[in-house]
């Protein structure tokens, strides 16, 4: 798990988080290190989960009434203005544990109007493309473009969408925003930036690419 840049913020620096979403209990989307910390230094912050992510919160000294579980297909209202709900995500294939909960996902909010997707970790299959499109148009889809590949998964390494993967997902979805992820934190996940926007660039997609964005 080497480091491409150091981690830009100490997670105890934030106090005033509302809400914390976790697709799914792999190490570097659910880290005891930074979800400690947070959790403590922001006391009123809720966590919406799956039940895999559910027992580690509960290990780690996340009380159960800050716990809410992602049930697919269900709406949770969190604010007045924010909603979410699941979609299940291939990682690499659809698996869901007995009481239909899949055990990876992606999120689905909406804020202020906005409809945001959030894929966490995932492939691309025909059940998880037919899920997602009830949801469009997507106004910003966060994807992951750390491809699978023979390499990789030979290291124990999953992956997801290859980058075209990712760019014809967001056609297909109606996404007028797309933040690549899942390419540059970890040296074994590296995807060059120079990759993504030659084909950008080659492609021409309706949707706009933002890297590092500041504001959506």
């Amino acid at each position: 798990m080497e480091r491409m840049f150091q981690v830009p913020f100490a997670p105890d620096s934030i106090v005033d988080a509302d809400w914390v979403f976790i697709s799914h209990d792999h190490i570097d989307h659910c880290d005891p290190l930074t979800i400690k910390p947070l959790s403590s230094a922001s006391p009123k912050c809720g966590f919406v989960c799956t039940p895999r992510v559910a027992e580690k919160l509960l290990e780690w000294g996340v009380t159960e009434s800050r716990i809410i579980l992602a049930m697919e297909g269900e709406w949770i209202t969190l604010s007045s203005m924010l909603r979410v709900t699941t979609v299940p995500a291939a990682h690499p294939e659809i698996c869901r544990d007995g009481n239909a909960f899949a055990r990876c996902v992606g999120f689905i909010i909406e804020y202020k109007g906005r409809c945001l997707y959030h894929a966490g970790d995932t492939a691309i299959t025909d059940e998880f493309l037919s899920i997602l499109k009830r949801f469009m148009p997507i106004d910003v889809a966060f994807l992951p473009v750390n491809e699978q590949n023979y390499f990789r998964e030979r290291r124990g390494i999953i992956g997801n969408m290859t980058i075209r993967e990712a760019f014809g997902l967001a056609e297909e979805i109606g996404a007028r925003i797309v933040v690549p992820t899942h390419w540059d934190m970890f040296a074994s996940n590296q995807v060059y930036r120079e990759e993504i926007e030659l084909l950008y660039k080659l492609i021409n997609p309706k949707f706009k690419l933002s890297i590092y964005p500041q504001t959506l």
